[in-house]
This record gives structure tokens, sequence and C-alpha cells, in this order.
């Protein structure tokens, strides 16, 4: 299966500047960073040294990611590092590694569409991984992966009914299935940012060598969990509909500009050919 490549060109980041700010942060516009936590992105939204309270934490990586996000964001932030709230795309295990150490220690809300919270409040399960979509080792390894849920029942809220995005002042959050019932992802108008949760991603997840290396192309959901391909076929054309000037994955690089736009409404054109696999429980 022939994916979309990305030039290099269409790199969103600048290492320069996040070598200075020593956050070990990736900066793509003044007030949203990334990091990059194994195969996985947390998205800060937020100035610096904005202080406590005063920004979000978007996903909360892999197991055992909570130290490197605490410390990136008292690095970023100041203070004790601590956000107003923490707002999830979706519950896989990749995306909610550190949710429960997190909200807990800072005792905040999370965010999450109405159909994710069963796998946010401990009620159920994600169905199996699907190792025959192939595409590299880590689908044949995907059955391995957790799909057990975690329980935030107690700090756990619906995203609200008019779009908008809890303490994300201009941003709003769109309803973009198929990966999981309840994916969202966030944009900004004004400077047509997107957040785009494993909605679509930018590298080959299913592939080892280029998940580590973070090879850039357009790409659809992860493979392996995504049960629903026409839903993920219509939230793509939803996203590329908006036509982003900037875009930041579950899942590889930040990209950006004409080129991005390009390959994203390839990605929704052909999507059955490119992003579906040939062998797939659909």
């Amino acid at each position: 299966m022939t994916q979309i490549p990305l030039s290099p060109s269409a790199d969103a980041e600048h290492p320069q500047s996040d070598s200075a700010r020593n956050d070990n942060t990736r900066q793509i516009v003044f007030d949203v960073a990334y990091r990059q936590l194994v195969l996985v992105n947390v998205v800060f939204v937020g100035f610096e040294n904005a202080g406590d309270g005063n920004w979000v934490l978007v996903d909360a990586g892999i197991i055992g990611s909570a130290h490197a996000i605490r410390s990136a964001a008292k690095a970023r932030f100041g203070g004790n590092g601590r956000p107003a709230c923490i707002v999830m795309t979706h519950a896989h295990f990749d995306h909610v590694g550190a949710l429960e150490t997190l909200a807990s220690e800072w005792d905040v809300p999370v965010y999450a569409h109405a159909a994710e919270h069963p796998y946010l409040d401990g009620s159920q399960s994600y169905p199996p991984a699907d190792p025959s979509v192939g595409g590299g080792l880590l689908a044949r390894l995907s059955p391995l992966f957790p799909t057990k849920p975690v329980n935030v029942a107690s700090r756990l809220y619906d995203v609200p009914c008019d779009h908008s995005v809890p303490f994300m002042s201009d941003w709003r959050w769109i309803h973009t299935p198929g990966h999981t019932p309840g994916h969202v992802s966030l944009w900004r108008e004004h400077d047509r940012v997107l957040i785009a949760g494993d909605a679509f991603i930018t590298t080959q997840q299913e592939s080892v060598y280029a998940a580590v290396t973070q090879a850039p192309e357009m790409h659809g959901p992860p493979m392996y969990f995504t049960p629903d391909w026409e839903s993920a076929k219509t939230s793509v054309r939803a996203l590329a509909a908006l036509a982003p000037e900037i875009v930041v994955a579950g899942h590889g690089a930040a990209m950006q500009g004409p080129q991005m736009r390009a390959a994203l409404d390839a990605l929704a054109e052909r999507f059955d050919e490119v992003a579906v696999p040939s062998q797939c429980r659909r």
C-alpha cells in the first residue's frame, strides 16, 4: 500500500528556537507545542510562562510518560506545571498512559466526547487490534497492545455541546469518529491550526522503522486500531475541507503549508486506495 509522501519543506518545526527554549517541546505556533513520547505526541496549549491553571494538556501519552509530561509542563509554563484541564482526543492506550496519574496528581477535570467515556470510566474495553492489516512489525504486534479502559470517572466530563473547548479560547472540537467512536480533533479558525489526534497521522505507525524515524508521510489513522473505515474517511474529508495551515497529529511530526494541504487533500480523495488496508475487519 503506497502512502502519500510529505516533503521536508512541509515541516512545521523550529529546532533552533526549541533548543534555545530548553523545555523539551516542539513549538509550532506561539501558544501550541508538543512533545514526542516514544511513538506518540502530547500537545501543550498555552503561552510560555502562563503559570498554573492557564494552559491545557491534550492527550496523556504512553504508560510511564508522566514524568516527561510533568517536567515539560513545569519548564514551559512555570509554577507547578499544573494545567486547567486535560482534553482527550480519544482513549487508546498510547494516549491515556499517564492520564490517571496526572489527573489525580493535578486534581483537574478530564474532557472527552460522550462516546469515548466508556473507555475512560472503566466500563468498557476497546475491540482487540487487527493484525491482519499488515504494513509492518507494529501491526503484527498490535494484539499485545492494551485495550482495557482507564478509570478517571470522578473527573470525567463531556466536551461542551456548543463545540467550544474548555479553557481553550477560540478553539472548537470536531467529532471525527472512525478510529474510535468518540474521537475528536481540535481546530482554531483564525490561524488554521489543527490538532488532529489520530484521525490522520503524518507517519506510518504500523512500521517500527517509520514510527521511530518519524519518516514523514500523510497517512490515515493507525490501521490496526481503526474499526470503522467509512466514518474514518468522512472524518478525514471533513478535516481536509478546513484547509488547515498547521497540523499536529497524534503520531509523526507537525506539518504546515500548501504541500501539507495537497497531501491531505490527496488522502481525502484517495482514502479507500491509500488508507484502508486490503485485508481488515470492516
